[in-house]
């Protein structure tokens, strides 16, 4: 059988190595690589094995199968091992003082035989030949190319009947060789080609020009240990040319005339694109197309990387050149006429693997998810390995592509995390700070409620004795003296008091109760100057919550006692209540003077007051942060008292759970 009916799977990712540079995907003519989590994946079923993706990694990640150990066993078991070995080598081995000693490297490896492919290109030649002149079997694209032919079968496989049924040289070398040495040769092609390891099972292996160069370091065989060596025969004759542009065209003895456009030459994975695309819409009126998948074969897959591409023609050129200058036309002919009883004939079959385009409500819902909602947005970039947006939007829908694929997106992406994060830092720097501050109440609580159970009991006595000798008092004075002092005392009592609940050891009794109407109540409670507006927001839909009504009564009035009292001038309180489904929310807003950075940290520190001698105790705030923590809330304060970098004023913010929490 000369043709494959199926395409083993010639190239793998080595997924350790490969770097998300997408350079894959642009160059595969197929996109046969599916991105999965930032990676590359060969889809093998999609594969044409044209080998750009190997040539193009610079990481190392794909790689093709390899059978340098199994043909070097071969070679061990003493079989009669001929190689065919393709015509770009000289454009491979450019280290060799002549390009002939590469067949003594090859004979010291144990082929029997070392031949040319060549020959099977000077076959094949004469029956493109005779089919472009003869006319009359419509347009032909030529099939001596693998991955074209794959090409079409797969993607195009309306065509498959414009494809010559020619075998190509490798093959018609092959069906030669038997024909001379007989059927119990094994045959091992050797050139630049990936996709001739899975073309045709009458060649046992197909080995590219670096694993050869493998086998040879494998078994120390170096060149300066090795005799030049002529080819084993059939000699090739123009053939030799095959692999460079226009290669076969110039073996049939045609050339391309343009004032006619009947013949097409196309290389490279766009240009073959190109050709093919414009050929099956009737844009192109050719009788000839020659693909080749590579820029000619001496820019194979299989030669060695960082060759250039015209050197690499004038090297073959070069040896062309010096090879017909002895050739001998007489020996070349009777090999040609013993080997017209060679059947080159071949079939081909479509084998549809195109996928379903989705359709463009689809494919517009991915353009918006990545943010590309006008045309102006399709920037086309290319960054993603596919031409158009529009076609990794596709391939996002196929299962081949991802979202973060495209640049702008993955961009913005990063833009939005860097700001979540900014955000996320604030937000715990404010954490930090608000702990560190718990924790410096914390110890002044402790030292407060030991302070105000030693005071207690001694106020006790005085307050109990103070009222005994009261009832008791011979004269006035002395009652007013006394009234005195049971009056402090229970002044002290109340400070006392206060300390107890700075420090939480009283204990709340939770109801549900109507916050809305509580901060209603608690601004009545309040002496509102005519200076000052007072604006209420609420943004509730449910305004119930378990708290200790009286307890956050007295918070609330205090609050809002000192922010009237922050706007001697004048100006705004306003109180705004929001909700979260778990917690109420409570602002309690001024545009007073504000409140000094200096004494930020110490506003709910016991004692601690701006306020005069006689007008504030320095507990008011306290007492709300203990209430407030009693309730298992927050409670948070933001300030500005310096007038050029905003409005001035104070924001105290509680936030309370709706139910108790345990």
């Amino acid at each position: 059988m000369a043709h494959n009916s199926e395409i083993k799977q010639l190239v793998f990712t080595v997924k350790d190595l490969c770097r998300m540079c997408f350079t894959c995907v642009r160059e595969c003519p197929v996109k046969a690589i599916r991105i999965i989590n930032g990676q590359a994946e060969v889809v093998s079923e999609r594969c044409i094995g044209c080998g750009n993706c190997v040539r193009v990694c610079r990481q190392g990640a794909k790689n093709f199968v390899r059978n340098t150990h199994q043909v070097l066993d071969m070679l061990g078991n003493g079989k009669r091992m001929v190689a065919m070995v393709a015509p770009s080598f000289p454009a491979e081995f450019t280290e060799l003082d002549r390009p002939e000693r590469l067949v003594g490297m090859m004979r010291s490896l144990g082929f029997e035989k070392v031949t040319e492919v060549a020959f099977g290109a000077d076959l094949v030649a004469q029956k493109y030949r005779s089919l472009f002149l003869e006319g009359d079997h419509g347009a032909v694209i030529s099939s001596d190319c693998p991955a074209i032919v794959y090409y079409v079968e797969h993607y195009h496989p309306e065509l498959t009947h414009h494809l010559a049924r020619i075998v190509s040289p490798m093959v018609a070398a092959a069906r030669n060789l038997r024909r001379k040495y007989g059927d119990d040769i094994t045959i091992v092609f050797v050139g630049p080609c990936i996709a001739k390891k899975a073309e045709s099972d009458e060649v046992r292996y197909a080995i590219t020009f670096t694993e050869l160069r493998e086998m040879f370091a494998i078994k120390g065989i170096k060149a300066e240990d090795c005799e030049v060596s002529a080819f084993d025969p059939p000699l090739a004759g123009k053939g030799s040319v095959f692999p460079i542009s226009h290669g076969l065209l110039q073996n049939m003895g045609v050339t391309a005339d343009l004032t006619r456009g009947d013949v097409v030459v196309a290389e490279g994975r766009v240009n073959i694109k190109d050709a093919i695309n414009e050929f099956a819409n009737g844009a192109l009126n050719a009788r000839h197309l020659e693909l080749l998948c590579c820029e000619g074969c001496i820019m194979g897959p299989g030669m060695s990387p960082k060759g250039n591409k015209y050197e690499r023609r004038s090297q073959v050129s070069a040896y062309v050149s010096g090879k017909l200058e002895n050739f001998d036309q007489q020996a070349w002919e009777n090999e040609m006429a013993e080997a017209e009883a060679v059947d080159l004939s071949t079939s081909f079959a479509p084998r549809d693997r195109r996928m379903q385009r989705p359709d463009t409500e689809a494919i517009n819902a991915v353009l918006t998810k990545l943010g590309k909602t006008r045309p102006s947005d399709l920037l086309d970039c290319g960054a993603c390995g596919y031409d158009s947006c529009i076609e990794h939007a596709v391939a996002v829908l196929q299962g081949l592509a991802e979202d973060e694929m495209c640049l702008p997106y993955t961009i913005e992406k990063l833009h939005q995390s860097i700001e979540h994060l900014n955000l996320s830092n604030a937000e715990l720097a404010n954490a930090r700070e608000a702990l560190r501050q718990s924790e410096k109440l914390a110890h002044m609580g402790q030292l407060s409620a030991g302070i105000a159970h030693e005071l207690n009991n001694p106020l006790g006595v005085i307050t109990m004795y103070s009222n005994l000798l009261l009832d008791d008092a011979p004269d006035d004075q002395m009652r007013h003296d006394l009234q005195l002092i049971v009056e402090q005392t229970e002044r002290c009592r109340k400070i006392v008091g206060g300390l107890l609940n700075f420090a939480r050891k009283n204990q709340v009794r939770l109801m549900e109760t109507d916050v809305e109407k509580l901060v209603n109540r608690s601004l009545q409670s309040v002496v509102i100057p005519s200076n000052v507006s007072v604006e209420v927001e609420v943004e509730l839909t449910d305004p119930y919550a378990y708290i200790d009504a009286d307890q956050m009564m007295q918070a609330l009035t205090n609050l809002e006692k000192n922010a009237v009292e922050a706007m001697p001038a004048g100006g705004t309180l306003r109180l705004v209540l929001k909700e979260k489904p778990d917690e109420i929310t409570i602002s309690i807003c001024d545009t007073g003077t504000g409140i000094s950075p200096d004494n930020m940290d110490r506003i709910f520190t016991p004692f601690f007051t701006t306020k005069e001698v006689g007008k504030g105790t320095g507990l008011g705030l306290p007492l709300c942060y203990g209430i407030v923590k009693m309730h298992k809330g927050q409670i948070n304060v933001s300030s500005n008292n310096q007038p050029e970098k905003g409005p001035t004023g104070t924001t105290f913010t509680i936030v309370l759970p709706r139910k108790p929490l345990s």
